[in-house]
Formats: structure tokens, C-alpha cells, sequence
């Protein structure tokens, strides 16, 4: 009996201790591309249509600027000059308040720092869902969002 509480007790031990998932260092360069020149003339194919700076939230230091693009195949997230303090289990969500409890999910975070691109599901309503987070889902700390205008 003895032996199979040690066992227990080593076992328990060794899954509490895993080691944590950091969010990916390299920075990032990706754009959304706003217009397309055909024949000598320009198309308006992606339109800005909300955008907001990151303020840090109580778990990390966060900065750089959010913004939702309308393109003939629906909405996408540019986060731009974006920077954020590293955590593990590090999300970006489209949320109804800073810290997300009402939110679409958008992702794991690719990289803590650079230009990036987020798919944005279906058609929400941006007059609810209006912030930007980074959020650690492993312990629900908020490290930062942008209130979209």
C-alpha cells in the first residue's frame, strides 16, 4: 500500500511539473494587402473599418495597434508594431469586454512580437465585439487588448 501511494505522490508530481508552452519569439511580418493595381487602376479590395491601441493588461506588458479589415472573403485581424510580454498559453480574442468571457477565438498567438494576421469567423456584430485581447487561457490572465473604433 505503501508503494502505490509513493507511486501516486511521483506521478502527481511529474504532470504538475511539465514544462510550459511558451508563445513563439521570431517576429512576425505579415500585412494585410489594402489595395491591387489592375490595368493602371487601383481596387479597393480591403477596407479598414475598426482599429485600437493595446493598453497592457494586469499579467503583461502589451503594445502596438489592432485593426479589422472587411475583404471580399470576410474580416481579418492585422495586429501591427504588436508587442507582448511572453506567458504561456498566450490566445488572441475578439471580445464583448477586455478580459474575455463573451469572445470569438481567434487563435494561439503566433509570435509575441512583429505584424500578424488573424481570420476572423462568420460576420460578427462589431458594435458588441469590440476589444482585442491576449489572453493566457492556461490561468485566465489578461496580458492586454485594444478597445476598437
Amino acid at each position: 500500500m505503501r508503494n502505490v501511494m509513493i507511486l501516486l505522490l511521483i506521478g502527481m508530481t511529474t504532470l504538475a511539473c511539465k514544462k510550459e508552452q511558451l508563445a513563439p519569439t521570431v517576429p512576425l511580418n505579415e500585412m494585410v494587402v489594402d489595395t491591387t493595381v489592375n490595368g493602371g487602376r487601383t481596387d479597393t479590395t480591403t477596407i479598414l473599418k475598426f482599429s485600437g491601441s493595446f493598453v497592457s493588461g494586469p499579467y503583461g506588458s502589451t503594445s502596438g495597434k489592432a485593426e479589422i479589415y472587411k475583404k471580399t472573403s470576410g474580416f481579418v485581424l492585422q495586429l501591427s508594431n504588436f508587442n507582448v510580454s511572453n506567458g504561456p498559453d498566450l490566445h488572441v480574442f475578439l471580445s464583448k469586454e477586455a478580459m474575455p468571457v463573451n469572445f470569438i477565438e481567434l487563435g494561439a498567438l503566433k509570435s509575441t512580437n512583429g505584424n500578424q494576421v488573424y481570420t476572423i469567423p462568420n460576420q460578427p456584430d462589431f458594435t458588441t465585439y469590440k476589444y482585442i485581447s491576449i489572453h493566457c487561457v492556461a490561468y485566465n490572465h489578461l496580458f492586454g487588448s485594444a478597445l476598437l473604433k
